[in-house]
């Protein structure tokens, strides 16, 4: 029952017990017990509302930026990814595979405010050996959802 509830949850967040508990052919406090169980073992780590900035007036711009460090003895990428991590700019941090060690996911109001971010506080962390930054252009969908107006294309013969 875990499983399902996280999967419902995951594309609804606010979807209401009642309907979630007619769904998975369950109890309203079985559900409701079940998500306050999985909420203290920090399976379920927060709920979030996913907005589509260009729609709105704010003018925001999101980076990506890869990061190369290297791993401190003892603690590996662990003590530097939390120093990272305490950055209010930085809004997540992924350990990756392939030529870079972390991406992180910034998000600010204009690129010089990234940039600043990049020069002024993350090159200067003795652990950070280069970054490359990553500017998204347009976000057509996210989190399995699609943010982009998609027009229909017109066919074009010869």
């Amino acid at each position: 029952m875990r499983e399902e509830i996280l999967r419902l949850i995951e594309k609804n967040a606010r979807i209401d017990l009642k309907e979630a508990a007619i769904l998975l052919g369950k109890t309203e406090v079985e559900v409701a017990n079940a998500i306050a169980d999985m909420e203290k073992e920090k399976i379920i780590c927060g709920y979030y509302t996913m907005i589509d900035w260009e729609k709105t007036s704010e003018d925001r711009v999101t980076a990506l930026i890869e990061v190369r460090v290297t791993p401190q003895r003892g603690s590996g990428f662990d003590e530097i990814a939390e120093r990272i991590m305490k950055y209010d700019e930085v809004k997540a941090v992924y350990l990756m595979s392939g030529g870079f060690d972390f991406t992180l996911l910034i998000e600010e109001a204009s690129m010089k405010e990234i940039a600043q971010f990049v020069t002024n506080k993350l090159s200067t962390l003795d652990s950070i050996l280069n970054t490359a930054t990553h500017f998204i252009l347009k976000k057509y969908k996210d989190y399995g959802t699609v943010l982009a107006d998609t027009e229909e294309r017109m066919l074009v013969t010869p």
